[in-house]
């Protein structure tokens, strides 16, 4: 809300002031609070900033990686279906997760087991199969867990 505030004082809708006035409203709302018992908020927005730039550089690394199969003519891909277990619970957990993981270039989201502990992901990368499950659970899910709890 401030951030609109302060979009709608300076009268330019441009997402560089609209990220200043998010900067500006955030210093201002922790101003306020301090001494007081933290509250969510202020948690959770260094950990939302820091997974959208680990999520942006990972479907960076992902298009650079599919953009080299397309355009060099040795075949490396090596594509299966993993199950991974999931510790998301909710519907929105497991949602947001299978649709980042095909936001992600190279991966896709199938399905999910009846018993929902089990992601069915498709890949054109598995060099190593519990390597795979290992980066999908403790990189991806791991921190989308601590922002979205």
């Amino acid at each position: 809300m401030l951030s609109m505030a302060w979009v709608g004082l300076t009268g330019e809708f441009t997402p560089v002031n609209f990220i200043i006035g998010f900067l500006m409203g955030y210093l201002i709302l922790g101003w306020v609070e301090r001494g007081k018992k933290s509250s969510d908020y202020f948690r959770k927005i260094p950990l939302v900033v820091r997974f959208a730039l680990f999520f942006v550089l990972e479907v960076v690394k992902a298009n650079f990686r599919v953009m080299f199969e397309v355009l060099t003519p040795r075949q490396k891909m090596k594509p299966g279906i993993v199950a991974i277990p999931l510790n998301a619970r909710t519907d929105l957990e497991i949602t947001v997760l299978a649709n980042l993981i095909t936001l992600t270039p190279g991966t896709l989201s199938l399905d999910i087991s009846e018993d929902r502990k089990y992601l069915f992901v498709h890949a054109m990368f598995i060099d190593d199969v519990d390597g795979f499950k290992k980066n999908i659970k403790q990189e991806l899910e791991k921190r989308l867990m601590e922002v979205m709890r």
